[in-house]
């Protein structure tokens, strides 16, 4: 039996079918919000997976071309591994959904969210996220939802709900805020240095939205919910914990991970763990989830010390930043570098200057984005974290690092016009023990200064943590969390901005929301430590751009031209802008708007390439001194190539002061001359004169 439910949201009516189509899944929503739609569905295995010490939730976000109506290219003519805007969006929707699973759920769950159809004014991102917590909502997989999301932009001052694909690209916010009925579970956002009071306002105006839709989605549930079902538990026996404890006092335990070494840490782990080992030798039953338990106890050992003693592992205060070290320049022959250090974290980040023609071409489902300027890219080698394994290229997470410190530094790069670059910013881990991405934030604008590159201002990164007790009002906030406050706290919130407002967000929790005092405390952290940041470590090293870009980058000229004139710039099948290129070595891009971007590593050929253009699109008038090159001698005269693709003709008569009988007797193939124009003739060629140009 088909159910079909409706509600209107920000002036749009979201319909949701259930039953109508993928019934043999554990839960399966068919969307549509506008004339977006997407097909979202909620599948879980029957028995939980082996061997494995985490929950194995799977997002999945499939992009179908034929949504827009184009046809994937390449030779395939499908479409082939997700999109970087897919994986993304994949991570949205897993950040908040994840923590409401069971945490000793082991069975392998996948959501996956189809987009069938696109609206312009319906962004299909937000559709399959609330997809996604409907299918699981009324499926039979145990799950302490429904969360729901709402988007939140801002044009002219003015925030906009849910707003439209070309609205999310223009506005000064793009915010994402997931909720349950009670807290916000997950903020994401890019913003052109919004205030952080306004910042928070949009947030609480989201999950004020969210409420509506949970509303909406709990009626659903009531009316085709499925039970949940039963599943086998892998949390670890309590009589487990007692008898190591017996073994490892907590003492003894405190001692291990009370130092702010991570080698130490692990060192010590590993001869408690090789201890535990031999006492439990003959318990087949334990020993596969040894590892599992000595990871809980630390977890509690270290939640302990923090919210009940006021200890950081590594003996920091609660506020305090890790030492700080950066540098410029320690790259040679690259455009720009630069290194920062925050304890045992470090980035290595390398700026790239190219031409225009070098940005990114994008083939997704925005036909408002087709390509991409400035693109950020994350290494994270296994040598960073002590470890060894094949490189097998980025993963989600890398991917999503470099999106996030790329989101951070858009708002203050120059414009096109300002600064006529293609700009690739890549992060080099050198080392990693919490919070990379906001490390390579700071790497990437010193960097990027450096490089030469006008950044309008200065922007940092950190990352602040938490810790809960049994209440709401029971809690620790944690400024520059490391690794391991990261893997046994509740909370990474990280913030990036400059000293005016904000310019992203990502924030990832493990427990089931949060307060506003939390939130509203994480913000406030946030920006007295990046403050800290630029004014202690980055603005002594660097204090802005550098007003020249380095030798070795490529050096760009931009001139506008009529657009009505691109057409004699490129020339019959390219041969004008092709002979313009071959004679002086440079590269031409061409706008449609009639910005001509001239990119070469000689000067002189640049100003060449330059001054060829100009005479190409200059409407000819008497009086005008050209300088070019004998093409072609004729009884009457002599033709004379000025520009590539235009010529002249000079009339014997006009050659010299005095009378010649031959063209021959002054001009030969290959001369240089300078002339004067005298106009066009009957035919509308160009006449030339050599004997007036003194006059002239």
């Amino acid at each position: 039996m088909v159910k079909t439910y409706t509600m209107e949201l920000a002036g749009r009516t979201l319909k949701v079918e259930i039953g109508k189509v993928g019934k043999q899944a554990n839960g399966c929503a068919f969307m549509q919000y506008g004339e977006t739609t997407v097909l979202s569905t909620a599948t879980a295995s029957e028995k939980p997976r082996e061997g494995i010490d985490f929950f194995p939730l799977s997002v999945e976000f499939e992009e179908k071309l034929y949504a827009v109506g184009k046809i994937p290219g390449g030779f395939n003519k499908r479409e082939g591994k997700a999109s970087e805007n897919a994986v993304l969006t994949s991570r949205v929707i897993d950040r908040p959904m994840r923590p409401l699973f069971p945490k000793d759920y082991r069975n392998d769950v996948t959501l996956n969210n189809m987009v069938m159809s696109v609206d312009p004014t319906c962004r299909p991102e937000l559709v399959a996220m609330l997809g996604a917590s409907i299918a699981t909502s009324i499926s039979d997989i145990p799950f302490a939802g429904p969360c729901a999301m709402t988007q939140i932009g801002m044009v002219d001052r003015e925030f906009v709900v849910n707003p439209s694909q070309e609205q999310w690209k223009n506005g000064d916010l793009k915010l994402t805020v997931a909720s349950t009925a009670e807290k916000v579970i997950m903020i994401e956002a890019g913003a052109n240095e919004v205030p952080e009071e306004t910042m928070l306002q949009a947030i609480y105006k989201a999950h004020e939205i969210n409420q509506t839709i949970i509303a909406f989605i709990n009626q659903i549930v009531s009316e085709v919910g499925r039970p949940k079902h039963s599943y086998t538990s892998c949390a670890i026996p309590e009589e487990m914990f007692a008898r190591i404890r017996e073994i490892v006092p907590p003492a003894e335990m405190e001692k291990a991970v009370f130092t702010d070494e991570k080698q130490v840490r692990e060192e010590n782990i590993r001869q408690i763990t090789e201890r535990l080992e031999e006492a439990f030798a003959g318990q087949e039953e334990w020993l596969p989830v040894l590892d599992e338990a000595i990871y809980q106890y630390q977890k509690k050992t270290v939640r302990k010390m923090i919210l009940q003693d006021g200890k950081r592992p590594d003996g920091r205060e609660m506020t305090q930043i890790r030492p700080l070290a950066a540098e410029v320049d320690l790259i040679p022959r690259v455009h720009g570098s630069a290194m920062f250090t925050r304890g045992q974290t470090q980035i290595c980040n390398v700026t790239t200057l190219a031409p225009l023609s070098e940005v990114q071409k994008l083939d997704g489902l925005d036909e408002n984005e087709v390509s991409k300027r400035y693109m950020h890219h994350y290494n994270f080698p296994s040598y960073s974290v002590g470890e060894t394994k094949p490189s097998r290229g980025p993963g989600r997470r890398e991917i999503g690092h470099g999106a996030l410190a790329e989101r951070a530094l858009l708002p203050v790069l120059p414009s096109t016009e300002e600064f006529p670059y293609a700009i690739r910013s890549v992060s080099e881990t050198f080392e990693s023990n919490g919070s990379t991405s906001m490390a390579s934030t700071c790497a990437s604008c010193m960097s990027l200064m450096a490089a030469g590159v006008p950044m309008k201002k200065m922007v940092a990164g950190i990352s602040c943590g938490l810790v809960t007790g049994d209440t709401d009002e029971e809690y620790v906030l944690l400024t520059d969390i490391q690794g391991l406050e990261d893997f046994f706290g509740d909370m990474d919130f990280k913030v990036t901005g400059t000293t005016e407002g904000i310019t992203a967000i990502q924030m990832d929790i493990k427990i089931h929301g949060l307060t506003r005092p939390i939130v509203e405390g994480a913000i406030r952290r946030c920006r007295e430590a990046r403050e800290f940041i630029m004014d202690t470590c980055m603005k002594p090293v660097i204090s802005g751009p550098r007003a020249e870009i380095s030798k070795y980058a490529p050096k760009i000229m931009q001139i506008q031209i009529d657009p009505e004139k691109i057409g004699d710039v490129v020339g019959q099948r390219g041969k004008t802008i092709n002979t313009i290129i071959e004679r002086t070595g440079v590269k031409i891009d061409i706008n449609d708007d009639g910005a001509v971007s001239i990119c070469g590593t000689d000067q002189a050929m640049i100003d060449q390439a330059i001054e060829m253009v100009k005479i190409i699109v200059t409407d000819f008038e008497a009086g005008q001194v050209f300088t070019g090159t004998v093409v072609s001698i004729k009884e009457f005269g002599a033709f004379i190539e000025f520009a590539p693709g235009k010529e002249g003709m000079v009339h014997i008569s006009k050659i010299a002061r005095e009378r010649i009988n031959r063209v021959e007797d002054v001009l030969t193939l290959g001369d240089k001359v300078t002339v004067v124009c005298l106009g066009k003739d009957k035919m509308g060629r160009i006449s030339f004169s050599m004997k007036d140009v003194a006059q002239k």
